[in-house]
C-alpha cells in the first residue's frame, strides 16, 4: 500500500469508527497533514473532551493521551505508539513529588501539563507554557513548587515575587539549543526575529524577541510584519508555520531541535491503531479524579 492509499484507508476507518484524529504540532508532516485537528497537548485534549466522536486517536506522546483520557473519560483514547514517551515527564514521579511536598509543606504545587497523570494527581493546579504566568498570578499562595521543567519554572519565577522551588527536570530537545546556536543564526539572518519556547534555557530566552508556546508562535508569525523568523522549538512546528505563511521564511537555529519520541508515529502506525482499536490508554479512576481537579483549576483561570 502506497502512502496515498494508507491515507485513504485511515480516513475511511476514522469515519467507520466514529473517530477523531488529533496530531501534536511536533508530529511528522504527513501525520499533521491528515489529522482532523493539530495543536498543543492541552488544546488537543480539550478538543477530545468537546467532540461527539466516540474514539480519539492521539498522535503525540503518552502523557498527552492520558490527559485526553482524564478530560474525556467516556471516550476510547488510542495512542498509535505507546512507546512514545516524554523524557521530561519521566524525570518526576509521584513519590518524588510527595517527598518534595514534605520538604516544603506550605507550598502550592504548580505542575506543567507535560507530566504523567500520577504526578498531576499529586498537584494543586496545572499550567501550560502559554498560561503559566497567569496561573501563578491567580494563586494566593506565596510559596510554590514548580514541576517538572526547571526552565519553565525559572521563566515563571522571573514574572512573580513568590518564593519558587524548582524540580530539576527539562526537555532534552529544547535544552540542547545553545546561545551559540542562536548567535550564529542571528549573524546569518540579521533581519529575522527570534521566537523561543519557555522550555529553552534562561540564557537562550534572554536572546528572544518573543517568548511563547507553539500556539503562540503560529499567532505571532501570522500577525508580525516581519518576513523571517528563527524558530526556537521542535522542528515539527515548521510544517504549519510554512503552510499558513507561505510568503515568510522560518529557520531552525540548529539541527538538534528534533524530538525522537514525537517522530515515532507513522501513518502505518495510525492505520494499524484504527484496524485493531488499540493500544487504548486509560487512567485509574482514583488518579483520574485527582488529576482532573488540577486540570479543572487551571481551566478556570481567566485568560488574558
Amino acid at each position: 500500500m502506497n502512502q496515498d492509499e494508507v491515507k485513504q484507508e485511515i480516513r475511511r476507518l476514522l469515519k467507520e469508527r466514529n473517530a477523531l484524529l488529533l496530531a501534536h504540532n511536533y508530529q511528522r508532516d504527513e501525520v499533521q497533514e491528515i489529522a482532523d485537528i493539530t495543536g498543543d497537548s492541552l488544546g488537543l485534549s480539550m478538543e477530545a473532551a468537546r467532540t461527539d466522536r466516540e474514539v480519539i486517536v492521539f498522535c503525540g506522546v503518552h502523557f498527552m493521551a492520558e490527559s485526553a483520557a482524564i478530560l474525556a473519560p467516556d471516550k476510547i483514547v488510542l495512542l498509535p505508539r505507546p512507546d512514545a514517551g516524554c523524557p521530561m515527564a519521566d524525570m518526576v514521579t509521584a513519590e518524588g513529588l510527595r517527598q518534595m511536598k514534605a520538604e516544603h509543606p506550605g507550598a502550592t504545587v504548580v505542575t506543567y501539563v507535560n507530566s504523567t497523570a500520577a504526578v498531576k494527581a499529586e498537584s494543586d493546579i496545572c499550567c501550560t507554557s502559554s498560561n503559566a504566568v497567569n496561573v501563578v498570578r491567580s494563586l494566593d499562595a506565596e510559596e510554590l513548587i514548580l514541576v517538572p521543567d526547571r526552565n519553565l519554572g525559572r521563566y515563571i519565577a522571573a514574572h512573580t515575587d513568590k518564593t519558587c522551588h524548582f524540580w530539576e527536570g527539562y526537555c532534552p530537545t529544547h535544552d540542547r539549543m545553545t546561545v551559540e546556536d542562536v548567535r550564529r543564526a542571528r549573524l546569518e539572518h540579521p533581519d529575522a526575529l527570534f521566537m523561543a519556547h519557555p522550555e529553552c534555557t534562561p540564557e537562550v530566552l534572554e536572546m528572544a524577541d518573543h517568548i511563547c508556546s507553539t500556539s503562540g508562535m503560529y499567532e505571532y508569525a501570522a500577525k508580525s510584519p516581519a518576513k523571517k523568523f528563527i524558530v526556537g522549538t521542535e522542528m515539527g512546528i515548521l510544517y504549519r508555520l510554512r503552510r499558513e505563511n507561505p510568503e515568510k521564511e522560518f529557520i531552525l537555529p540548529t539541527g538538534k531541535l528534533i524530538c525522537p519520541n514525537m517522530k515515532l508515529t507513522s501513518l502505518e502506525d495510525v492505520l494499524k491503531c484504527l484496524e485493531t482499536m488499540s493500544p487504548e490508554i486509560t487512567v485509574p479512576a482514583d488518579i483520574r479524579d485527582k488529576a482532573k481537579v488540577s486540570l479543572d483549576r487551571m481551566l478556570a483561570v481567566p485568560r488574558d
